[in-house]
């Protein structure tokens, strides 16, 4: 049976906190783990969240052992009827990776109680480049400015269209102002992406999407720029 050890930054992880409390455990602050102790000599599988954790998840790849991920949910975070204020209400959880990459075939009860509508196939002129945020560029080993001088460079090699790199802004100001959503409605005829939830939010929308890196939405996207 695995054994778990729930890292709470500060005990003040309200998740995290939960998550503990539904497993019978406390949890532990970030501050006094000890990787060495508490996962390779005890063989406790750590479960965090937030990606500036990634220094535990990577030396837990290097040695084999498991951990768990929790991060926002893909869908239901965003302002609607059955989230006014556009809290992070979903959360997702992932076994040795950040992304949840693989379909798995589940109930639709929990889908259909957040009320979203699908829309048909959109159409547009322009693309966009949504640049990933630097969190996981560490994670990764991406240089942001690069990636997106790069894969700019590399879309005037199979199109002319107009090409759009939108920066990540903080949660507050993206919700209220220029959100993803008005900028997918404004003319969009695709959304190139690392890894954003921008690309789950563009399908859903109507506008195809090209993930270039682990992404929950690449198993449904192309992953080739030369498709667009």
């Amino acid at each position: 049976m695995t054994d778990f050890i729930f890292l709470s930054k500060g005990g003040e992880d309200e998740y995290i906190n939960m998550l503990a409390k539904s497993a019978g455990k406390e949890p532990t602050d970030t501050d006094f783990f000890d990787y060495k102790y508490d996962v390779l000599l005890d063989g406790l599988t750590p479960v965090l969240r937030g990606i500036l954790k990634y220094k535990i998840m990577q030396k837990c790849l290097a040695d084999g052992k498991d951990f768990y991920y929790v991060d926002s949910g893909y869908v239901g975070n965003n302002i609607s009827r059955q989230n006014r204020m556009g809290n992070k209400l979903y959360h997702r959880i992932v076994k040795n990776d950040l992304q949840q990459t693989e379909i798995r075939t589940r109930p639709a009860d929990r889908w259909k109680a957040l009320d979203i509508k699908l829309q048909p196939r959109k159409f547009g002129s322009k693309i966009i480049v949504a640049a990933p945020d630097e969190k996981p560029c560490r994670y990764y080993g991406i240089n942001q400015e690069q990636w997106v001088q790069q894969t700019v460079e590399e879309l005037k090699k199979h199109t002319d269209r107009p090409v759009e790199v939108r920066q990540k802004r903080p949660r507050n100001d993206r919700m209220a102002v220029d959100t993803m959503e008005e900028a997918l409605d404004n003319d969009v005829h695709c959304l190139v992406t690392y890894n954003s939830v921008a690309a789950c939010e563009a399908i859903m929308q109507g506008k195809p999407a090209i993930c270039l890196g682990p992404n929950a939405a690449a198993s449904i996207s192309s992953t080739s720029l030369a498709d667009i």
